[in-house]
């Protein structure tokens, strides 16, 4: 019995050593797309412990932007950051495409959350994105 034992455990351990891991289907895109909230207002989710952080203690206030240089930034951030995903670059920072489009009206909240959002990426993983402003690139 003690052997049936031994041959089972020696057998059953290998098995559940492997990985279970299912391949990423290529046709399968994961994107970030802005959703509208119970009030109409364009909301972003960041599931990230530190960003609230940062958006507290480090980012500039809202005040210090306007809403047109924001789209502006966002447009170009966007680009940036989903030509990274395509290209594969940064695959253990940038996850997903960001679904964006420049002739939505979005309002000022949203564009300073989407923008904080690239500021923070520079701030925690030092990825250099070309369409932040020297203020922003410059304080972290």
């Amino acid at each position: 019995m003690r052997n049936v034992t031994l041959l089972l455990f020696l057998i059953i351990i290998p098995f559940g050593c492997l990985a279970q891991t299912t391949p990423k289907n290529d046709k399968e895109e994961s994107a970030m797309k802005p959703e509208k909230n119970d009030d109409g207002e364009w909301e972003l989710t960041v599931i990230d412990t530190q960003f609230d952080y940062f958006l507290n203690a480090i980012a500039k206030p809202i005040s210090q932007y306007s809403e047109s240089f924001l789209k502006s930034r966002n447009t170009m951030l966007v680009s940036e950051w989903n030509s990274y995903y395509t290209s594969g670059r940064y695959r253990n920072v940038i996850e997903s495409s960001i679904d964006y489009d420049p002739k939505e009206k979005y309002g000022i909240k949203f564009e300073y959350k989407l923008y904080q959002v690239f500021a923070y990426v520079n701030w925690k993983y030092k990825l250099k994105m070309n369409g932040l402003s020297g203020a922003d690139v410059t304080r972290f």
